[in-house]
């Protein structure tokens, strides 16, 4: 059983190799040992190992004999399967907001971020890219589901690596404003097969430019993230 010293260092360890994963400074098939990253974080193996079979567990790592770790590679199967279970989630989450009797009170929140004119709206390829994942995640929370809401969530982690490329493009953040203000729009006014075609509409979309990913463009996102 590890002290809790050492539970607190493989947690801290944990977060920082997975927000790397998800910054693109660790990309698919990169590859490193206990020892490396022992040496980086200056701690024993312990905290690292403990840290490093929990993102296995989670299927971000894998590790083979005398080869060390090496990040996984893009499951595109996979993907496709996490994002048709988006929709099943967050389409429910709609037509349970479409009968809570507070629904402009749910909605508050995300609207002073979406409903802005375009002066006012983010420009940054991660902030954009962290409200996305917030405006999904609240109408998940909005709707009261607490199961749902956990289950929505644990989703997000795993496609945060492939969705963050969408923002890349200004073009994308422009789509994704007017796409988040015309959901909430027909959302506000209760008009709930409207709201989730459009919403299914809006992720499809995500859907397609994931399918483009290739490991050149993970690449070029971490060149960018490294020049910024």
């Amino acid at each position: 059983m590890l002290k809790p010293q050492t539970n607190a260092l493989a947690q801290q360890i944990y977060l920082k190799l997975k927000q790397e994963i998800f910054d693109y400074q660790l990309l698919p098939h990169d590859r490193f040992s206990e020892t490396e990253l022992a040496a980086r974080y200056q701690v024993s193996r312990t905290p690292v190992r403990d840290a490093l079979y929990r993102l296995e567990r989670e299927g971000y790592l894998e590790v083979g004999f005398r080869r060390g770790w090496t990040v996984k590679p893009l499951d595109f199967d996979q993907l496709d399967e996490l994002y048709d279970l988006r929709v099943v989630l967050e389409t429910v989450a709609i037509e349970r907001l479409c009968s809570r009797p507070d629904l402009d009170e749910a909605l508050a929140g995300l609207n002073r971020i979406w409903m802005v004119p375009t002066a006012q709206r983010e420009r940054g390829t991660k902030q954009v890219a962290d409200l996305d994942e917030a405006f999904h995640c609240g109408l998940l929370a909005a709707a009261g589901n607490r199961e749902m809401t956990r289950v929505h969530a644990e989703v997000c982690d795993r496609i945060r690596i492939v969705r963050r490329l969408d923002f890349y493009k200004s073009a994308r953040i422009e789509e994704t404003y007017n796409e988040h203000a015309r959901i909430l729009t027909v959302l506000a006014a209760r008009k709930r097969d409207e709201a989730q075609m459009l919403l299914r509409s809006h992720i499809e979309q995500s859907r397609i430019e994931v399918r483009k990913i290739s490991l050149s463009m993970l690449s070029e996102a971490r060149n960018s993230i490294q020049q910024a």
